[in-house]
């Protein structure tokens, strides 16, 4: 969930959305076992099976069409929603397959580019002609460019499996909580920490999520805390070794980035989410990363965030 957090110091209580970007997480626990032991999936789905859908490539504007390519731009440094695989090239994760998926319906080719994150809208248009990289929608980003959704993400907390330390999530104070550095997780048990009195909690950073996940596998934390994505995809990497704990806080969407003055591209890109919604393969999709929970099932432009 690419967004910043103004935060209640209150464990149960909720937090409100601002723009922002949290940082990249890697793809696998450092050191630790997969379920696959290659950095993919378990589970696993061909978006490149997916047939041009001749209503929704009519849609497709010329200017887009004409060179048989989307040009997507992602930040490709956050698993698993998208990031460079074990080849240290191919983009790969949840977000890099919808790219893909997409395309193929309109009939072109996906051409993902790597990018800074906070690059992407300002050359949504001109250089990328959507954007495709967890963009938690927000009433600023909503002047800037259109939004498609298709997916819901917030945070949570993870354990080591059966929770031994019978962490209570209504009670932080005193325990030892592993976040990734710059994270808004670490944000707020930081802000948290402002109501512990004496008994803080010890927060452990790492400039890697995997180096979280495995720092709780091997029990040096007795928690983790981060974007609800990255939990479900850190606790099916470790296999069986940790489980979530809680619901996801702090929901939001996300979506496709598409230009402001783009109504017939905007409109392309809601369709294609919408029939992937439909037939089913967006949770195909994002079961193979161990996120279908986040599936959406309305392709909404411009949803009203508040």
């Amino acid at each position: 969930m690419r967004t910043r957090l103004v935060l209640s110091v209150a464990v149960a209580a909720a937090a409100t959305l601002a723009l922002g970007a949290c940082t990249s997480a890697s793809e696998n626990p450092s050191g630790g076992s997969t379920a696959t032991g290659t950095g993919s999936p378990a589970a696993s789905f061909d978006p490149t099976t997916i047939a041009k859908d001749p209503t929704i490539a009519a849609m497709v504007p010329a200017a887009v069409a004409a060179d048989g390519k989307l040009t997507v731009g992602s930040d490709l440094t956050y698993a698993p929603a998208e990031f460079v695989g074990t080849d240290g090239k191919t983009p790969t994760g949840y977000d890099v397959d919808l790219s893909t998926a997409i395309a193929h319906l309109m009939g072109l080719q996906p051409d993902i580019q790597s990018s800074t994150f906070d690059a992407i809208i300002p050359s949504i248009g001109t250089k990328y002609e959507i954007g495709v990289s967890s963009f938690t929608v927000t009433a600023e980003r909503l002047k800037a460019v259109n939004m498609v959704s298709y997916f819901n993400a917030g945070s949570q907390f993870a354990v080591q499996k059966g929770n031994p330390d019978k962490v209570d999530l209504s009670n932080l104070c005193g325990l030892t909580i592993g976040v990734q550095t710059g994270t808004t997780q670490q944000d707020e048990l930081t802000a948290l920490n402002a109501k512990c009195g004496d008994k803080k909690i010890t927060i452990l950073t790492y400039d890697k999520q995997a180096d979280v996940t495995t720092n709780l596998v091997g029990g040096k934390v007795q928690a983790m805390y981060a974007d609800s994505p990255v939990t479900a995809y850190a606790v099916g990497q470790t296999e069986g070794k940790l489980e979530t704990l809680g619901d996801i806080r702090d929901a939001a969407p996300e979506a496709v980035v598409v230009a402001k003055n783009d109504d017939a591209m905007t409109k392309a890109v809601q369709a294609a989410l919408q029939k992937l919604m439909d037939d089913g393969t967006l949770v195909k999709i994002l079961s193979a990363w161990g996120n279908a929970s986040g599936a959406l099932t309305t392709a909404e432009i411009n949803p009203n965030v508040g």
